[in-house]
């Protein structure tokens, strides 16, 4: 999570904590006894710096010391609890085997390391309870290490029930973190605050929200798919997930969860769950649901205890989606606070009328989509009040968002106001300032350039147009961000392909709108948002979608080929090439490395040039600006037959006459920027091929994102494919989703549960009266949220 802010947001964040009440789960770890220096250094590895964080750092699985086994039924690989008698000791080789006999079988338990009083422990004839994995050989059953107990009439068997296992790092022992939590619970209970701020009511406003069958994946489910509805409505009671009747109550090889200490916490908490969970699932409190899962009954029948310990272990347990959905509920919460905080702005009112945009698109040799105008239509409406317009349009590759976006610029330049275009590189930047000096230049409109690479003259005659309002649009990378850039009157900026900015990104290009005024957002981006990603990163954002791709447009045809025939490949070029069409070969090493790729881009373009008798360009990362600027528009004039260049031409180049793309080593990219690159053909009425060489071996994940890719040309298909197998962080960057980081949601799986967060935020931040709440709330789970309130 970024951790950096400005001086006013630092503001914010103070006021915002100091309306917080103290409670147990918001203090350090270190309020805990047995949390010194050292163990702090060890949980804040695992981002455990409040009580908050440790009573949610849950199990990743668990260990069942509920039952006993006999060693006949034992198998291996798996870990067991067993009791036997020593029936043999030998202690001549290095270490010590014992032989442990149950009357069913027996089991032999190896000490590599001998310690003091394990020979005297292990004397012929004791009685142990062990614990420990088992290992089948042709030696017979084994355990190394056991963990052991010595029964007597005078000590009986430990029922140690189900065992948590967590997540640790070097010198954190289990042991000690079951201690921690053991003790974190016991704290939080004595303080005696209740630890959701939901009430009845706020649940109401969700009791008609259907979910659908929730189906639990195979890879979460090794051996038995229960599949369950979690709760088809609200009201209804979760269907056997809970305790119930069937708990044990106390049979002889069964221990009984409800005389269980070992807790820490009283066990008529797990009564009390199961009771709230079957009335209805939101009566069960967030310490219910927490004591449950740090603490899971047990169950006499072994089939529910397995299916009980999956769902705990895969996360899709009603005490878990309790608590997911007061995770997202805070989410949800803090996009909305942010976007409140937003809405107490003043943005600068635009015109309904634009004869600028007027004269741009009846300039255009075709008319707009229908969808474009329907966004055109959402933006118009928000320039045209006073509250800041925060939108992000989606659309797919080549749906004409660059257009809209120069739409919008023309009603904010008629109404007397500077336009900021933002990209975040200097090949797309460039592309936006070729096209808008393309349509506004000749309608009276001064368009400049920013970027990092600008000479000291040539950037301070810039900063000097943008400041005397010389030019109305200007045109740049990050560099438009940097303190000594000062807008005259800005008044609306354009952001393509935000998810590649940070958040304090965005609010530093904000702030520089005029005295008491912020300008308008209009953001772009053409990797199609699934929709849960959507709702947890722009979630404080409206939404337009162009979902209709310009006339004349034609499918693109995508195959996949093993790299083995690549001459083939070539062969094909030439004859596209020949026929007057033109052709991208696109360059990409699994290395991130700007320097490797334009090596391997340079070779592949002396190899082609010397196999093929065409015009061949060549573009990378490492080429000056210029040098790029001048190949990328010979190749768009048609003086190029073949582009060969890395992943920089992912995204705004339009070259219609294009309609062969082929991408060398494809299994190395993403499902996303695949299909950013494969737009860059089809932008004609030619047939276009987009060909995938691949190297052998591919890795099942290889296979399946280039599959996805050759059966699908829906963007929106393919992201939500691409969040599967990649995650939010990669799909958007880091810097846009790092400070969307979950304890227990997870953006695939609880895609059910987002609308019921959304309602509740949405029903939470219109009531007044709960804004403490609200503020406790996206303190709790989200501590950093607040200096973001801004942005």
């Amino acid at each position: 999570m970024p951790t950096s802010t400005s001086p006013s947001s630092a503001h914010s964040s103070d006021h915002f904590r100091s309306e917080l009440p103290v409670s147990a789960i918001d203090m350090p770890v270190t309020a805990l006894a047995g949390v010194g220096l050292k163990v702090a250094e060890q949980l804040a590895q695992l981002n455990i710096k409040r009580i908050f964080d440790l009573l949610l750092h849950l199990p990743r699985d668990y260990e069942d010391r509920s039952r006993l086994v006999s060693i006949a039924d034992v198998e291996h690989g798996q870990s067991g609890l067993i009791t036997g008698r020593v029936v043999h000791v030998d202690t001549k080789r290095s270490g010590m085997t014992v032989v442990v006999d149950d009357d069913t079988g027996t089991i032999s338990l190896r000490f590599f390391k001998v310690y003091r009083g394990l020979a005297q422990t292990m004397s012929l004839g004791t009685q142990l309870q062990l614990f420990g994995e088992v290992k089948v050989s042709r030696y017979g059953k084994q355990m190394n290490h056991p963990e052991y107990q010595i029964i007597t009439d005078s000590v009986a068997m430990t029922n140690t029930g189900l065992q948590p296992i967590y997540p640790s790092v070097k010198g954190l022992h289990q042991n000690k973190l079951r201690t921690l939590i053991k003790l974190a619970l016991q704290t939080v209970r004595s303080q005696g605050l209740p630890m959701t701020l939901f009430t009845a009511n706020d649940f109401s406003v969700v009791a008609d929200l259907p979910l659908a069958p929730f189906e639990p994946t195979k890879s979460l489910i090794a051996e038995h798919d229960y599949s369950e509805d979690i709760f088809s409505t609200l009201a209804r009671s979760v269907p056997d997930n809970m305790i119930g009747n069937s708990v044990n109550r106390g049979s002889a090889t069964d221990y009984d969860s409800n005389r269980s200490t070992n807790n820490g916490v009283n066990s008529d908490i797990h009564t009390a769950a199961a009771r709230s969970a079957h009335n209805n699932v939101y009566n069960l409190t967030i310490f219910e649901a927490l004591v449950l899962l740090h603490t899971p009954p047990t169950y006499t029948d072994a089939g529910q205890q397995y299916k009980l310990l999956t769902q705990l272990s895969a996360r899709t347990h009603a005490a878990c989606q309790r608590l997911i959905i007061e995770e997202l509920t805070a989410h949800q919460l803090s996009l909305l606070y942010r976007r409140q905080q937003l809405h107490q702005h003043k943005a600068p009112k635009c015109t309904t009328q634009s004869p600028l945009a007027n004269a741009l698109f009846g300039a255009l040799p075709f008319d707009l989509t229908g969808a474009q105008k329907r966004v055109m239509r959402d933006i118009i409406a928000d320039m045209a009040t006073s509250i800041p317009m925060l939108r992000l349009v989606q659309g797919d590759v080549g749906a004409g968002k660059t257009l809209v976006a120069a739409g919008a610029a023309g009603y904010a330049l008629d109404s007397g106001w500077q336009v900021a275009v933002m990209a975040p590189t200097e090949i797309l930047a460039e592309q936006h300032l070729v096209n808008f000096k393309q349509w506004f230049e000749p309608l009276g409109i001064g368009v400049g350039w920013l970027a990092g690479k600008q000479t000291a003259k040539q950037r301070r005659e810039s900063l000097e147009e943008i400041a005397e309002n010389t030019v109305q649009i200007v045109v740049g990378t990050h560099a438009l961000f940097q303190e000594q850039v000062q807008f005259a009157k800005l008044g609306l900026v354009i952001i393509d392909e935000q998810h590649r900015f940070g958040v304090e990104q965005r609010m530093a290009l904000t702030n520089k709108g005029v005295a008491n005024s912020t300008p308008h957002q209009l953001i772009m981006t053409a990797t199609p948002i699934p929709r849960t990603l959507a709702m947890s990163v722009y979630g404080d954002m409206d939404t337009s979608i162009i979902d209709e791709l310009p006339p004349g447009r034609t499918p693109i045809t995508t195959v996949t080929i093993d790299r083995n025939r690549r001459d083939e490949v070539i062969e094909r070029i030439a004859i596209n090439c020949e026929a007057g069409r033109q052709a991208y070969w696109v360059c990409s090493l699994v290395e991130e490395s700007s320097v490797l790729d334009a090596q391997a881009a340079e070779a592949t373009y002396e190899d082609l040039n010397d196999r093929l008798d065409i015009r061949i360009g060549l573009v990378h990362g490492k080429m000056k600006s210029a040098d790029k600027q001048v190949i990328m528009q010979r190749f768009k004039a048609g003086e190029l037959d073949l582009l060969i260049a890395t992943t920089v031409i992912e995204v705004g180049v339009d070259v219609p006459n294009a309609s062969l793309m082929v991408i060398e080593n494809a299994e190395r990219l993403g499902l996303s920027q695949l299909h950013q690159l494969r737009g860059r053909v089809g932008r004609g009425s030619t047939k276009s091929y987009c060909v995938l060489l691949y190297q052998k071996p591919l890795s099942e994940t290889g296979t399946e994102r280039l599959n996805v890719l050759r059966d699908s040309t829906d963007g929106f298909v393919i992201a939500q494919k691409d969040l599967e197998l990649r995650g939010p962080g990669e799909l958007l960057g880091k810097r846009q989703t790092g400070n969307v980081g979950y304890y227990l949601a997870d953006l695939i799986r609880d895609e059910q549960l987002f609308a019921i967060a959304q309602r509740l935020a949405k029903h939470l931040i219109a009531d007044p009266t709960r804004k403490a709440d609200v503020s406790q709330l996206i303190h709790r789970w989200m501590p950093e949220a607040s200096r973001y309130t801004n942005a």
